[in-house]
Order: structure tokens, then sequence, then C-alpha cells
């Protein structure tokens, strides 16, 4: 399997409809196989939130990725194309707990994460930073500069900002959660208004 075979998996949604019941159970037949075979390296699927649509891939060793529409989606899986491996395939049933948690999570009756991630995509500093950012609780916040401290280089604020920047794990490792020292909500990949729909909605519950 290639990259090709996940723009094969993406046109099954643009087949005319009569065809789409068919197409859809030789797209099962497809992911079994290829997980029979143990060909199937990256799985991934879209899920509609409030804060719009969430791209998720895992690999075996857990969630690899979160990504907004805003980021591209198939910019995305080219990505991880790249970086992951070219066996990646629309595979929405081997997502379904991390769909299930993050769905928890937007409506309120989640709020903490219980999901194996696979961190290969985040090294060195920018790693620790991620690391750290599971420790803020749900509706807390803590500045750049707090999280530079707890990651053992205080002065490393603009890295702290890069790491959040470059996180490829949003809403589950919680960036939204660190703002500016002047009160201010800072940058987010899913953009400001996603990481004000987030904070709110951990303010009240």
């Amino acid at each position: 399997m290639t990259a090709s075979d996940s723009q094969t998996g993406r046109l099954f949604a643009a087949l005319p409809e009569q065809d789409a019941p068919a197409m859809a159970r030789l797209h099962d037949r497809l992911v079994d196989r290829v997980q029979r075979e143990g060909i199937l390296d990256v799985a991934y699927r879209t899920l509609d939130t409030p804060v719009g649509s969430l791209l998720l891939a895992g690999t075996g060793v857990g969630l690899v990725k979160v990504a907004y529409a805003v980021q591209d989606h198939d910019a995305v899986l080219q990505q991880l194309a790249d970086r992951v491996s070219p066996r990646i395939l629309n595979a929405p049933r081997r997502l379904d707990e991390v769909s299930r948690q993050i769905e928890e999570y937007l409506t309120g009756r989640r709020t903490r994460f219980d999901l194996p991630l696979d961190w290969r995509l985040s090294k060195g500093f920018r790693r620790e930073v991620l690391m750290h950012l599971r420790d803020i609780g749900y509706g807390r916040t803590e500045s750049y500069a707090q999280v530079a401290a707890a990651a053992g280089s205080p002065r490393a604020v603009r890295a702290v900002g890069t790491a959040c920047a470059t996180n490829p794990l949003p809403v589950v490792v919680p960036c939204h959660r660190v703002v500016r020292s002047d009160g201010g909500m800072g940058g987010y990949a899913g953009g400001v208004e996603a990481k004000h729909i987030l904070l709110t909605m951990e303010a009240e519950v």
C-alpha cells in the first residue's frame, strides 16, 4: 500500500450516490485486509466537532496526530505519509475510542483523556513542554513563562510558544491552556476562536 491508497480512499465520497453503499463495503474489506496483513501503519478519520472538523490519526503505538481543518487535512496526511509511513488509510473504526473520548470532552462529560499516545512527531525540548501540558488541569491555565520554568528552561518562553504552535496532538495535549502573562490568549493551531471555545467550555463546567 502506498500514499496513493489514502487518496483513493478519500475519493470514495465523491462517487455517485447509488454506488456509495457498495464502495463503503469494498472500503471496509480493504481496511480489514490490510489490518490482517499488518500493512496498515497509519489509520485516520475525521470528526465533526464544535471547533470544526478534526483529523485524527493513529499508529500501532497510539494517537499520533490531531489536526484542525485550518491546518489543511490533505497536507497533514501527506506529512504523515512522509514522516511516519506511506501505508496510510481511512479506517474510522481504528479510532472509535479516540473519537468517543474527544466527543465526551467537548460535551463536558470528560475532563481528562485516557489514550495511548505516539510522540514521534515531537522531540527534544518541544516534547518536554508537551509532557508538562498534560499536567495543567482541566479549567486551569498557565502562562508561557510558567510552562518554560516547569519544563526546566525559564528563559525559553519563545520556544514554549513554538512547541505549542507545533503540538501534533492539540485538544488531547492541551496547549490551549497556555496563555500570555498579560492575560491575552496567544496563538493557537486551530485559531483563536477555537481556543476561546475550549477555554470557555472548561470554565463553565
